[in-house]
């Protein structure tokens, strides 16, 4: 029988986290089950006793995964389950691994499954903060080799105050939110978006959140101590000592050759390389070959890993012969393609990026429906990574985690420079067509300049840059490169994204792999990522200063209007006839919503002709009727005493048989007037009371010279004008109260004041 143990660990702002294994998920070699507040995630991770045979890495999966029950909705689609996961659990998932993996075990090659799974949620605490405490615990209570707990934590800068694991609310105002990852002793990941802050903010930023993860990892270590939690024992690896030594005798010195030469084509150095090591291959003898041949492979890595990063501390040689702060050559090619609403092609050194932008509609708009957001997307941008561009020759198998991951950093880069009036739904795509390094980088450059020639008035332009990290044996020498190739990243300890403006950060992503880097190398690589960052963007700047000064011929054109919440249904109309009967007649585009209690409406056409049409259509709903002022209309319907007519759209008025003419007419046939007729009228009278419309023609006819007025009628017992009406003009009514009889023939007695009158609604 399991005991389960429990722990706390406070925020600081009233809130707690609870961590407690030995009750659910037993079976799993270990389980954590994590709550704060109404939120309850529980992470399991289980590895496999045994590595396969040949495997020479880490086979780690971060699965992360939501349920919709969690929020209290029912799952979309047809199936009504939960299915393939979405991009945001993808990157969730995404930042819990880049965390976890470095602190395995090198030699640990056991298939390793770590899954999260959020069973609750109120929508108050974003769970995806929680999700690596959760993961590194469940492997703390475990036997699974790990050098030492992690944990993560988003910060905020909310009202110039960091926050740690803030609210949802809190997130939405913040102008500044960093995940970070880190050891008790050291910072492993970073990621986040920001509102053009400066690097001293950041460095800021990362302080605090790794004092709140200290305490994280403590705890964990608390957990397993009470435990007794004793690791397991592995052989995963089989060494010869002997071949270990000859490789690195034999090898080294070429590849520090290779290293050393400087040779800007990437082909030719892995050519090299490979030779080095097909050499050696050819000195083992070919009975042994095949069974030490991943041996080999893992020494090969290691001798050409020491030698690049010799050559480049003790020479400062760089593989492709640059200066450590030196950007690769840029080639900046904006309105690259002919007929799409944007384009730009964007080529640094040996990566090259083609990105394309589409202007849409509101109809466009990405619904999101993840369990704790439900929402329309109008910036979207997407990253295709074509196994082409690395020279491989590997068949599409769909969108991979990592182009998920490295659009989304892209995405988060561009973002806010978007216009804050933008009408538009807008989405870049961005096809990597050649990789040496920071294709991700490539991605955002290429973006904001498709963008430019779109015609989209960006706040400012936006470019990046990749740093690498160079160290040694106790941080003795380190060398911080700009726009690291594939190999410096593969080969070195950090891989540091930086976006930006010429004004300050706007998103950031950064890996490292090695212990205990001081927060002043960090500061320097910051401060050389912005002599980058400005120095692109200057290239930038030469191919496309502004941006296209109208939009190309074919993009679609898009006017907004705003209307108080009373016009809506007007603009609508029952079963939506106004609206549709808009659509059809203009051509255009018309969408309305209603947001802050207003009515917001989007007007989108290929021609500004219709676009026009539709606004006028919709001023004439949203105006509001004036005594005095004239309008034109049609005929709606006839009656015997007057026409009614629809003056403007949904509003009729009282058109009175006496105010069609200035002569006298006899009835509504003498009018000439028919149902459609299109009428000029004025409006001479609204009903304060009841809201309805007199109208008037002759009001805009001239007046017959020596017209004479009719005299109204007075009250009754008056003559006309209020005099005394004759002596017998009130008639004695016969006995029992009737009048009497109505002469034979005449017709019944009507009124003059509008009577008679169409329903009380008109």
């Amino acid at each position: 029988m399991f005991t389960p143990t429990k722990k706390t660990i406070a925020l600081g702002d009233g809130r707690e986290i609870t961590l407690e294994t030995g009750k659910l998920a037993k079976q799993a070699d270990g389980a954590v089950e994590l709550r704060l507040g109404n939120t309850m995630i529980l992470a399991t991770v289980v590895s496999a006793k045994d590595a396969e045979e040949g495997a020479d890495f880490m086979p780690l999966t971060v699965e992360y995964k939501e349920k919709f029950s969690a929020f209290g909705r029912f799952p979309g689609g047809f199936t009504k389950r939960e299915g393939r996961a979405s991009d945001y659990e993808v990157l969730t998932a995404r930042l819990v691994d880049r965390v976890l993996r470095p602190l395995f075990p090198s030699n640990y090659h056991a298939n390793t499954i770590v899954h999260i799974i959020m069973f609750s949620s109120d929508g108050v605490d974003a769970p995806d903060a929680l999700a690596g405490l959760a993961a590194s615990a469940a492997i703390a209570v475990s036997d699974v080799p790990f050098e030492e707990p992690i944990a993560e934590v988003r910060v905020a800068r909310v009202d110039g105050k960091f926050v740690i694991n803030p609210t949802f609310e809190q997130i939405a105002n913040a102008d500044m939110e960093l995940m970070v990852g880190a050891t008790y002793d050291n910072i492993m990941m970073v990621e986040g978006e920001m509102d053009e802050v400066s690097e001293d903010d950041l460095i800021a930023a990362l302080k605090a959140a790794h004092e709140a993860i200290k305490p994280m990892c403590l705890v964990q270590k608390e957990m397993a101590a009470e435990l007794g939690v004793t690791k397991r024992e592995y052989c995963h690896e089989v060494d010869d000592e002997e071949i270990k030594e000859r490789l690195r005798a034999e090898v080294y010195p070429k590849c520090y050759a290779v290293a050393k030469a400087g040779n800007a084509d990437k082909q030719w150095r892995n050519e090299q390389f490979d030779k080095a090591y097909e050499e050696f291959l050819e000195t083992i003898p070919e009975e042994e070959r095949e069974e030490k041949t991943p041996m080999i492979n893992r020494y090969f890595h290691d001798v050409q890993r020491d030698a690049v990063r010799r050559c480049i501390l003790d020479e400062h040689i760089r593989l492709d012969g640059r200066r450590t702060d030196e950007i690769r050559p840029i080639t900046c090619e904006p309105d690259y393609l002919p007929y799409p609403h944007g384009s730009a092609l964007f080529t640094r050194g040996e990566t090259q990026a083609l990105a394309t932008v589409t202007l849409g509609t509101k109809l466009d708009e990405k619904l999101i429906d993840d369990v704790l957001r439900h929402e329309n997307e109008r910036f979207l941008l997407h990253y295709n990574f074509p196994a082409f561009s690395t020279g491989e020759a590997r068949a599409p198998r769909g969108v991979s985690r990592r182009e998920i991951g490295h659009g989304n950093l892209a995405h988060r880069a561009l973002k806010r420079m978007l216009p804050d009036d933008f009408p538009y739904c807008c989405r870049i795509v961005s096809d990597i067509l050649e990789s040496n390094g920071s294709s991700s980088m490539a991605t955002v450059c290429a973006g904001c300049m498709a963008l430019l020639d779109a015609g989209v008035k960006l706040k400012k332009p936006v470019a990046g840059v990749a740093m690498g990290l160079i160290t040694d044996e106790g941080n003795v020498k380190h060398a911080i490169l700009s726009d690291i190739l594939g190999d410096e990243d593969h080969l070195g300890d950090m891989d540091f994204k930086v976006t930006g403006t010429v004004d300050g950060i706007t998103a950031t992503q950064m890996d490292i792999k090695c212990d205990g880097l001081p927060y002043e190398v960090l500061e320097q690589a910051l401060m050389q990522a912005k002599q980058g960052r400005l120095h692109i963007l200057g290239k930038i700047n030469e191919a496309i200063p502004e941006p296209r000064e109208d939009y190309k011929p074919h993009v679609p054109r898009i006017v907004t209007m705003t209307v108080d919440k009373e016009f809506i249904g007007a603009i609508i109309g029952k079963g939506g006839e106004v609206i549709q009967g808009i659509q059809e007649e203009t051509g255009a585009i018309v969408t309305i919503d209603e947001i802050d209690g207003k009515g917001e409406i989007e007007i989108s056409a290929a021609n500004k002709d219709s676009i026009d049409a539709a606004v006028e259509r919709i001023k004439a709903i949203i105006a509001v009727p004036e005594e005095g002022k004239i309008y034109t209309g049609k005929v709606a319907s006839i009656l015997e005493f007057g026409a009614f007519v629809e003056f403007m759209p949904g509003r009729d008025g009282l058109l009175h048989i006496s105010e069609i003419s200035w002569n006298r007419l006899e009835n509504m046939e003498a009018s000439g007037l028919h149902e459609g007729d299109e009428v000029t009228v004025k409006l001479i009278e609204i009903d304060k009371k009841t809201g309805k419309y007199r109208l008037s023609m002759r009001a805009l006819q001239d007046k017959p010279e020596g017209y004479e007025e009719r005299k109204n009628r007075g009250p009754r017992g008056n003559g006309g004008n209020g005099q005394p009406r004759r002596e017998g003009g009130n008639q004695p009514r016969r006995e029992g109260g009737n009048r009497p009889p109505r002469r034979e023939g005449r017709p019944p007695r009507r009124n003059n004041d509008n009577r008679n009158e169409r329903r009380d609604e008109e």
